[in-house]
């Protein structure tokens, strides 16, 4: 190894030495820090990792297996028509409804098949920030003026970041784009409508699984949670049919698949949890045995390894320092509401910055800013903090470290920091 990273390894060990031999394990903060860490971790795991990231790999291993450079290049690419390249991905980024994190094996899958840096950065804000359900309950729950404006700002945010990131990386993307060009891509296996099938199938299983219920919502919407596993096994059922039928998976494999999972469906009618693993753990084997399949499921766990670790390890980090959604972490709660009281600038970049380290699940977002809202925080930053939270955090930045690159990631969070925040300002100079 070079002079250069031995040194940096020798500082890192240090600092994990030091760290161990000098923290004060018996002052109760520390201890609560440690334990909010954990909890976090588990709340996750429990609450997202089966139902929203499962299903999220299988669908980036699908892009990356089943859709070709090519179709992907051609919607989504550096030379793709802007107004087309930006409209796909906004569009299908805000109707995953998704969190932060699980959207980048989304981002990743189409990123790696050759769409633009502008287009797929699009998709990687509009998937967590274009809600509509959010947006509702915003105006719901913190008043029609901060609803109105959040909808505009993440669908405005969405395409000037990725335009903005175009621009200021258009020369590598450029070398990008004619890379890829030279490079010789097989037509299109299957034709668009049988992709378009498979994959709205697969996204319903992702969105229903995950579908919160929303206190005050309209009936239609209430209906969906109150159905939301039945239509859950509905979309699994229609993924099942299209590959039986579109893809020429052997119907007797998906039957033996789908028997075990529809027992432990009426064995367990209120824990939908060991159908569900079983449904995604079978549909990989059975896709894993055939030479179609074969390749999906390969590209899923890619996607897996490469992005599970650092993201716990980034949940794990948030926890530490900020705990859970109403628990303190190491840093009091309180500091926070101190920093972000008022319409002020301070206020703005501080509700911007902690929105955009926090996790949290999509929605959740809200009750957060209507307690801080209590607490004094002025509309300005409760705004900032609605455009920035769920667009970004520090798992996901560690994610995107590793997809795009340092730079990319840091100009990606400062356009979206700043943004917010200059957003936060306007809105608090006029609601004033």
């Amino acid at each position: 190894m070079s002079r250069k990273t031995e040194i940096r390894t020798f500082l890192l060990m240090l600092g994990v030495f030091l760290a161990f031999y000098f923290a004060p394990l018996s002052d109760p903060r520390l201890r609560g820090a440690v334990l909010e860490s954990f909890a976090l971790v588990q709340w996750y795991a429990r609450e997202h990792m089966v139902f929203g990231l499962l299903p999220a790999f299988f669908i980036a291993g699908a892009i990356a297996a089943f859709i070709s450079q090519a179709a992907v290049m051609r919607y989504l690419g550096a030379r793709a028509r802007r107004a087309v390249a930006y409209g796909v991905a906004s569009v299908a980024g805000s109707v995953l409804a998704v969190c932060s994190c699980t959207i980048l094996p989304l981002f990743a899958g189409i990123y790696s098949r050759g769409a633009g840096l502008g287009p797929a950065t699009a998709f990687l804000y509009a998937g967590p920030a274009i809600n509509v359900i959010a947006i509702f309950l915003t105006a719901r729950v913190l008043g029609g003026a901060i609803g109105v404006a959040r909808a505009v700002g993440a669908i405005g945010f969405s395409v000037v970041i990725g335009l903005i990131m175009h621009l200021v990386f258009r020369r590598e993307e450029t070398a990008r784009a004619e890379e890829a060009m030279k490079t010789p891509e097989p037509e299109q296996d299957h034709p668009l409508h049988h992709i378009l099938l498979f994959f709205a199938a697969m996204i319903g299983v992702l969105a229903f699984a995950n579908w919160a219920d929303i206190p005050g919502a309209a009936p239609f919407w209430r209906w969906i949670h109150e159905w939301k596993w039945s239509l859950t096994a509905g979309s699994a059922a229609a993924v099942g049919a299209v590959l039986v039928v579109l893809y020429a998976i052997p119907w007797w494999k998906m039957a033996a698949a789908a028997a075990p999972v529809a027992a432990l469906g009426f064995a367990f009618p209120g824990n939908p949890m060991p159908a569900f693993v079983a449904g995604m753990g079978l549909l990989a084997i059975v896709a894993a045995s055939e030479d179609r399949g074969r390749e999906w499921v390969s590209s899923s766990w890619e996607f897996a390894k490469d992005i599970l670790p650092l993201l716990l390890a980034g949940i794990m980090i948030v926890g530490f320092a900020l705990g859970r959604p109403g628990h303190d972490g190491l840093i009091p709660r309180q500091w926070v509401e101190t920093l972000v009281g008022g319409n002020s600038i301070r206020a703005n970049i501080v509700a911007s910055l902690s929105g955009g380290l926090m996790y949290f699940c999509t929605m959740t977002e809200i009750p957060i800013v209507q307690g801080l809202l209590g607490a004094g925080m002025g509309k300005g930053p409760a705004l900032a903090f609605l455009l920035a939270g769920p667009a970004v955090s520090l798992p996901n930045i560690l994610i995107l470290r590793r997809v795009l690159g340092a730079r990319k990631t840091l100009v990606y969070l400062a356009l979206v920091v700043t943004m917010a925040t200059i957003t936060g300002i306007l809105f608090g100079l006029l609601v004033a």
